[in-house]
């Protein structure tokens, strides 16, 4: 039996094995009784520690906001676009780090305060920058709602860097519409591209809210 087989189990150990495996089965195939065995342990042991499996998967995103923010620190120059994009940069890098992660950080709760750190800075900043309180929590709201549901459409056609599910061939897609050929073409835009699609998308929030708000 291996050495981290026999050290205690904890919340965090069994998060940490069920992200290992959220990459290898994605969260379709992902079961209490895979991460059990894994641990070398009866499934019922996992129950001490989480409910059922949504209890697991909100310790699942808390850990991986925990790498998300590990190492990095809040920069008191940036302005309030600066902090959007950083933010913003940093999650979709985190949930593309996992297997279906964005997935599993969608209407997931954090189980700890580690989120409250950023957040405080980050509506302290724009609230400071001429937001009302209410404006700077929507429009923060808002880029991380983005950013949740452009990297799930994301990893809905590549699971994983360097990998393309089956039916998502841009030029196989373009000859099934050839008689509609502009949303033929529209699949390059769309299917192709991902870094400069989030870049673009994300420039458009923050002119939006900029322009919602009256907040040069």
């Amino acid at each position: 039996m291996s050495t981290e087989r026999r050290a205690p189990l904890d919340r965090r150990r069994v998060a940490d094995t069920a992200l290992r495996l959220l990459d290898e089965a994605g969260l379709d195939g992902l079961t209490l009784r895979a991460i059990a065995r894994e641990l070398d342990v009866k499934a019922p042991a996992l129950y001490w520690h989480f409910k059922d499996k949504q209890a697991l998967l909100d310790e699942m995103a808390t850990e991986m906001y925990r790498r998300m923010v590990a190492g990095t620190a809040l920069d008191p120059a940036d302005t309030w676009r600066d902090r959007l994009r950083k933010a913003n940069h940093g999650l979709r890098a985190g949930l593309l780090a996992h297997r279906d992660g964005a997935k599993v950080f969608s209407g997931s709760r954090f189980t700890g305060n580690d989120h409250a750190v950023q957040m405080e800075e980050t509506l302290r900043l724009f609230t400071a920058a001429g937001f009302t309180f209410a404006d700077a929590v929507r429009a923060s709201s808002t880029a991380y709602a983005f950013t949740i549901g452009f990297v799930t459409e994301e990893q809905g056609v590549q699971p994983l860097p360097g990998e393309r599910r089956e039916g998502f061939d841009v030029e196989e897609r373009a000859r099934l519409l050839a008689e509609f050929p502009l949303s033929a073409k529209a699949g390059a835009e769309i299917f192709e591209n991902y870094d400069r699609q989030f870049d673009e998308g994300l420039e458009i929030v923050v002119a939006g809210i900029s322009a919602r708000y009256g907040v040069p």
